[in-house]
């Protein structure tokens, strides 16, 4: 009888944990080293393609990580950097989406609360995960804002590609 208890009671603790790592995700997250690598590899395209730029790498839930100002770039694009960046990362897409999304007519959009939506914005990807955002500002323009982002986004991918 003893060991019959024992035996139910082992069973429940393995159904317990089982059903308990159900409760718990992993998930991918950008670290201080990605955003910094995004961020070089955004001011290099830049800088090789002659512009300048405020650059903002977010976590995905919008918090800055990693903020540079190119020389030559207007103070107010720090903050229009940051917002690409936090609208891209919390609503998973790129900004120009929205832009173009208004640019239609759907102006209620733009009531939406801390939203930025100007081409420029790209989601950073990690294995079909959306792990942040960057959002560049003060380029040539908008659509150079959003070249130089992109070229930081693909540093993450290409270091990915690259380690396997």
């Amino acid at each position: 009888m003893k060991l019959i208890i024992t035996a139910l009671a082992l069973a429940n603790l393995v159904l317990v944990a089982k059903s308990r790592g159900a409760d718990i995700a992993t998930h991918h997250a950008l670290t201080m080293d990605g955003a910094k690598k995004v961020a070089e590899a955004a001011a290099a395209y830049a800088r090789a393609n002659g512009a300048a730029g405020n650059i903002a790498v977010v976590d995905e839930g919008g918090h800055l990580l990693y903020f540079m100002r190119l020389d030559g770039s207007f103070a107010a694009g720090a903050n229009v950097s940051i917002g690409k960046a936090r609208t891209s990362a919390t609503f998973k897409k790129p900004t120009k989406d929205f832009e173009d999304i208004i640019n239609k007519g759907r102006f209620t959009m733009t009531a939406l609360p801390d939203f930025t939506p100007l081409q420029g914005g790209v989601p950073i990807m990690h294995e079909g995960h959306v792990v942040g955002a960057i959002g560049v500002s003060g380029a040539k323009s908008a659509q150079q804002d959003e070249e130089i982002a992109k070229a930081g986004a693909a540093a993450i991918e290409v270091t990915k590609t690259a380690s396997k």
